[in-house]
Order: C-alpha cells, then structure tokens, then sequence
C-alpha cells in the first residue's frame, strides 16, 4: 500500500488502538471553545480535527490489513483492547462537533452510522473476547481506567443520536428513544467498572507506571454522561417521554457531581505520580484520553448551568474551557515531536 511505504512501517505497526482520542479531545475542546466565544479557535481545531480523523482511519486501515497479527493482538488484550472503543466515541464526537459549530448535518449523520456500527462491532467482541479468552491476566494487570471508554463511546453515540433530532423530525422518536436507551447503557457500564477500577485502586498495590492518563476517564465518563443527560432533559420535556423527564434530571445532576468528585482525587495522585515519586513527564498517546475530560467536564457544566440556570457555576467551565485548550496545545506539541523522532523498534514496545 502507497501509505505504508509514505509512513515507517513500524509507526503504523504500533499505532496505538487508543489514537482516535485525539479526535475525542480536539472535537470536546472546539465546542468548549465555540461556547466561550472563541470561534476563529474553534473552526481551526474543526479542520485540523478532520485532517487527524481521515489520517487516523487510513492508518488504521492500512494496520490492519498489512499487521492484521498485531491488530489481532491488541484486540485480545485486556490492557489495550479497550482503546479501540475511541473509533466510535470519536467519530461519534466528530459529528457532534460538526452540527454545533459548521451546522453540517449530512456529514454528521454519516459518522453517527459509522459510530454505531463501530460501536457494536467493538463494544460486543471485546468483551466477548475477554469473557471466553481461556487466559486472563490478574485484575491489576487487566484493567484500568480505559474500560471506561465503553461509558464514553456509548454516550457519545448518544448524544450524537439527540443532536440529530432538528434534521429528522419524522425519526425523533426514534432517535430520542435510542438516545434514553444508550445514555441508560452507559450509566449501567460505569457502575459495574468503576466497582472494578475502585477496587484496583484501594486493594493492590500501586506504581507510579500504573497511574496512565486515561484514569483521567474516570472523571470524563461521567463528565459526559452528564452533557447527554441536560441535552435529553431537554429533547425528552416536549416528548412523549416527558414523565421521564424528573428521573433524567435526577440522574444528570448525581453524574455532574460524581465528575467533580473525582477531580481532587485524581489532581491527588498525579502530584503524587509526578512530584513525590518523581515519574517523568513525557508524550504518550494515552495523554490525549486525560485532555478530553477536562474538556467534556467544561462544556457538560456549562450546558447544566445554563439548563437550569445555576449561575453561580458559570466560572467553572471558563476556566477548565481554558485549561483544556492549554492541555490539548502541550500535548499536540508533545505529539509533534514524537512524530519528528525515529520511530520505536518492535522490541520496544511497550505496553500500556
């Protein structure tokens, strides 16, 4: 293939699963950017985004037809397979982006076919995969906080679902339907593996390598599962579903507040990873999973502060709005040094 011989061989031979992040990340941090009226900000992250999205797919198509072993590997590995579920969420998020900023619905709906398509086939053979596989690793080898991108890429599917809803109004009760239903799902996911990610957390021992960003999406799951829950709020008040409306509401404020919970905790630790245990600061692709909350947590307060008009809130997603924005400048330019060094030799892999 022309792209293989374009790009070293072993760059696309170790692509992370988890890339598509990259696109979760730009698409939450360019609505958090429109919203706070940096528009000029946000149409320049639009186009770069859709420049990284179509990279990413021919990379990792071009991965998996030239080192199908590998990609076979991956998705059998309870540490990286997981990683995969950012194809779906970032497709799904890279339409959100479109409709809110360019207005485009056509492309949008495109990608949310593609989400959920992905999203299915992904979501069932992973964990499929992980059910029958007849060797399995301990549970503090096996899981961390990327699982939870089973809660994201449900909610971004979901929520794409519910910003469709303007440009069918022959399909709304259908798309509104599914949107309750995903946005149920992904409530459920998060319940049975934080218990999992809690119970790594407080019972094994813990390295400061074991600390990887996307704990991160502890936060960020819930982060967005609160932004689809304001936006179903609404959809759901002038539906026929509108009994529910006092059940979505209670659930979208008890997901607010279990993002903000965890803030402080993860703040926490990353001192205590970077500052007292001394870990180095350097770029992985996995950072891309920690600036998407920051981003997703801004945009879903803002979105819970105007819903119910808690004013008192509003300084809140300003200041994350901007911290995100520096997080995604730091570490696209870590990316891009990364990208301009040799590439890693197959014996160097290293897990995540």
């Amino acid at each position: 293939m022309y792209l293989v011989k374009l790009v070293d061989k072993e760059r696309i031979r170790n692509l992370q699963p988890a890339y598509f992040a990259l696109v979760m990340a730009t698409s939450i941090v360019a609505i958090g950017c429109n919203i706070e009226n940096l528009a000029r900000t946000a149409k320049i992250l639009t186009v770069l985004n859709l420049g990284a999205f179509v990279l990413l797919v021919s990379l990792t198509l071009a991965r998996l037809v030239v080192f199908r072993d590998d990609v076979r590997a991956d998705i059998t590995s309870h540490a990286r397979a997981p990683g995969f579920l950012t194809i779906p969420a970032g497709s799904a998020l890279l339409g959100c982006q479109l409709i809110l900023i360019t207005g485009r619905y056509s492309i949008a709906f495109i990608l949310w076919i593609a989400a959920i398509v992905s999203w299915i086939f992904l979501t069932y053979t992973i964990f499929a995969t992980f059910t029958v596989k007849e060797t399995k690793p301990a549970l503090d080898q096996g899981i961390n906080g990327g699982w939870l991108l089973a809660v994201v890429s449900t909610q971004a599917v979901a929520q794409l679902a519910l910003l469709l809803i303007p440009a069918f109004p022959n399909g709304a009760d259908m798309l509104l339907f599914l949107g309750l239903a995903l946005w149920l799902w992904g409530g459920m996911l998060y319940i049975w593996m934080i218990s999992l990610i809690f119970y790594r957390y407080t019972f094994f021992t813990f390295a400061p390598s074991d600390l990887m960003p996307p704990y991160w999406i502890n936060m960020g799951a819930m982060a967005i599962s609160t932004l689809v829950g304001a936006l179903l709020t609404q959809r759901v008040a002038s539906s026929p579903l509108n009994e529910l409306r006092p059940f979505v509401e209670g659930f979208t404020i008890f997901f607010w507040a279990t993002a903000t919970w965890w803030i402080p905790m993860l703040v926490i630790l990353g001192f205590w990873r970077h500052i007292i245990k001394r870990f180095p600061l350097s770029y992985d692709p996995l950072y891309w999973g920690a600036v998407f909350p920051l981003g997703v947590y801004a945009v879903a307060t803002y979105r819970l502060a105007e819903f119910w008009q808690l004013r008192f809130l509003l300084w809140v997603p300003r200041c994350f709005t901007y911290l995100a924005l520096a997080s995604w400048l730091v570490t696209f330019t870590g990316m891009t040094h990364a990208i301009l060094r040799p590439s890693v030799s197959p014996s160097t892999r290293r897990e995540p």
